[in-house]
């Protein structure tokens, strides 16, 4: 039974023209040969992804589909059909592109790992290992997919041209074109004797780690670009581009805020009363700050230049925003009670006095 074609792509059911077509395009490069060549259900995925690409971007077809389902345009002879095209990069080329004529070897593909670290690791840059599945040149037979010692023949299907022309139903009715040789995938020549490693196919899907700069300043979501660290080209083409996108986890003192860093400092009431000096911590390790006497909650005290690297300023830090959480103490000791009365007691009108309105507070904690 057929699955659902919007949760084949992955989208939901208003999704629109966009949405669709960007939800296939980022399957159909998660499906693409290349990176599969390990998974004998590629081709199937990817067939199931182009056909509910075609019925969701043609609105007759959703429209049907929308209404009646796989079984409205089976019987109104809507249904999609994939069966005349020899292989999955013939699939590609239909919908990416191409045609089919290879235009010389392609270059790889770009690959993407993720990276977590620290929020210290963040500030002051650091180099580390990723590994990653990444389809590279074969090393038994460094990238022509011969065994070693054996010949490469001129392919007698396509006469070493690597070109046939073909005529194939498509999506888009009947289409003469040229398409690569389905012996020799458009090289002209096949090994006589395959690599034993890689099968003939020059590439191989492998376990690759590399060591990553991490530059001070780097936040969290943003991306590393590596050139030339992605998948392999074909024949000697230019391997793709490896992206490191970059997590930073939590941490337990200070939330970021672009450059800046904000942090809570608890002070005691009687000391915010008094005024004090108290440690906070930063990410060089803790450091002094003065509490004015008479400091109200959510003050803020600012440290400058103890924030986050400005990423490739040198020399250049956002600060560190210390807001005061003034606690309250509770369960209090009879002699502890007994003083707080007194103070109470004592304090005056000219004690409260405050130089902010209620309603000036009021609109800076809310940002109106």
């Amino acid at each position: 039974m057929a699955r659902d074609a919007y949760e084949v792509l992955g989208v939901g059911r208003d999704a629109d023209e966009s949405q669709i077509k960007k939800a296939f395009r980022k399957l159909a490069r998660e499906l693409h040969p290349d990176v599969n060549a390990h998974d004998p259900q590629a081709e199937e995925k990817f067939k199931e992804a182009a056909e509910a690409y075609e019925i969701l971007s043609d609105a007759e077809r959703r429209q049907i589909y929308d209404r009646y389902g796989h079984e409205g345009l089976r019987s109104g002879g809507r249904s999609p059909n994939f069966e005349g095209f020899g292989s999955i990069s013939d699939l590609f080329d239909a919908f990416f592109g191409g045609g089919g004529a290879r235009g010389g070897p392609r270059p790889g593909q770009d690959a993407s790992v993720s990276l977590e670290i620290d929020l210290e690791q963040a500030a002051e840059g650091a180099s580390l290992d990723v590994s990653l599945e990444a389809v590279d040149r074969c090393e038994r037979c460094h990238g022509n997919g011969a065994e070693p010692g054996t010949p490469i023949a001129t392919c007698e299907r396509c006469a070493g041209n690597g070109m046939l022309q073909a005529v194939s139903r498509t999506p888009f009715g009947q289409v003469a074109r040229t398409v690569a040789c389905d012996v020799c995938g458009g090289e002209g020549k096949i090994p006589e004797r395959p690599c034993e490693r890689c099968e003939g196919r020059g590439r191989e899907v492998v376990t690759r780690t590399l060591r990553v700069d991490v530059p001070a300043g780097i936040a969290d979501g943003q991306r590393i670009r590596i050139d030339g660290r992605g998948h392999a080209g074909e024949a000697g083409a230019p391997a793709g581009d490896l992206y490191v996108l970059i997590s930073v986890r939590r941490h337990e003192s200070f939330i970021r805020d672009e450059d800046d860093l904000v942090a809570v400092l608890d002070v005691p009431a009687p000391l915010a009363a008094l005024g004090a000096t108290l440690e906070v911590p930063t990410l060089e390790g803790p450091a002094e700050v003065e509490v004015k006497a008479g400091t109200q909650p959510g003050e803020t005290i600012n440290l400058r230049g103890r924030g986050m690297p400005v990423l490739r300023r040198s020399g250049r830090r956002g600060d560190l925003r210390v807001i005061v959480n003034v606690v309250i103490p509770r369960h209090l000791s009879g002699e502890q009670r007994d003083l707080l009365e007194q103070l109470a007691g004592s304090i005056t009108e000219e004690n409260l006095r405050s130089d902010e309105s209620m309603f000036s507070k009021l609109k800076r904690t809310l940002r109106v």
